[in-house]
């Protein structure tokens, strides 16, 4: 806490209890205009301690020890500093699953999860006999691949990523659920491993990434400060990995084969020309996140 916090405390002789540290802290975190104050605040308390974030109700009136306010203001001085929630404690929730992660990898947000969604209304489910390959991209967490290979287990799943200890963090989701056997994770950079032209996938799967590198600096400081550059800089125009993709993609993919990727709010009419541009596809759609923003490109090569 800060020292006048401190010694208003000392005075009325009242201890820290979990309640009057989430009020607290609520407050510090707007006054310094830190998004999503009291959720960061029931978040990072409940890491300190140990706890679910219910539980911090379920013991509101429960006082904190002096080593247990001493981790908890470590927390709150990364937090001002604009650190993510998620880095700080090394998890991040996406599709139900606790997922771990480091500053290596791209924080999983819920916009992707629309992305798994509309992919896995084309896999087959676990009625049918079809097994299909399906590769993931720049796979960071493993959030898409994970989360498609818990939904559809029985099918082939195949991630990379060109940084190693991005695909570190994969691996070791990977295990913590099960799924080592299940995904093959590889090095290299986008298809460069792979061999070329062999029409093997059956779908592509990929959240590369798509922001121009001169508007990185003015994002949030959350991401433009902490976050992997690799995994947001898109080159002049944003759309370097997304071109790359789309036209070397037909090249692995079986025919009538599908390619789906995250992009930009505001790319749909440029990747729609890439798209056309390319010749090798006889559809795209473009689906709207949860937001209303337009977010994930569907297409599907020539049969």
């Amino acid at each position: 806490m800060c020292k006048s916090a401190i010694k208003a405390s000392k005075i009325s002789e009242s201890p820290w209890t979990i309640l009057k540290l989430i009020e607290w802290t609520t407050s510090y975190f707007d006054s310094h205009k830190i998004e999503g104050a009291r959720a960061s605040a029931e978040i990072l308390l409940a890491n300190a301690l140990g706890l679910n974030r219910i539980d911090l109700y379920l013991r509101y009136d429960q006082p904190l020890s002096r080593q247990e306010l001493s981790i908890f203001k470590t927390l709150i001085k990364r937090r001002i500093k604009r650190e993510p929630v998620a880095y700080i404690i090394g998890n991040k929730e996406f599709w139900s699953m606790d997922l771990d992660v480091t500053k290596d990898v791209l924080i999983p947000r819920p916009d992707t999860e629309c992305l798994v969604e509309q992919a896995l209304t084309y896999v087959p489910g676990k009625n049918s006999n079809t097994i299909w390959k399906i590769l993931d991209l720049g796979t960071g967490s493993g959030a898409i691949i994970l989360s498609m290979a818990t939904q559809r287990p029985q099918h082939r799943y195949f991630a990379s990523d060109r940084s190693e200890k991005a695909l570190g963090i994969a691996v070791g989701n990977a295990k913590k659920y099960y799924l080592s056997d299940t995904i093959l994770f590889f090095a290299g950079d986008w298809f460069n491993p792979i061999k070329n032209n062999i029409h093997d996938f059956d779908m592509i799967l990929s959240n590369p990434p798509y922001i121009p590198n001169q508007v990185i600096a003015e994002l949030e400081p959350e991401i433009a400060l902490y976050e992997p550059r690799i995994a947001l800089d898109g080159g002049k125009d944003g759309l370097d990995c997304l071109r790359l993709i789309i036209n070397q993609a037909p090249s692995f993919l079986k025919p009538a084969g599908f390619l789906i990727l995250e992009l930009g709010y505001d790319q749909k009419q440029k990747v729609s020309e890439i798209v056309y541009n390319c010749s090798k596809y006889d559809s795209i759609r473009i689906v709207k996140d949860y937001s209303g923003h337009d977010r994930v490109a569907i297409m599907k090569t020539i049969n």
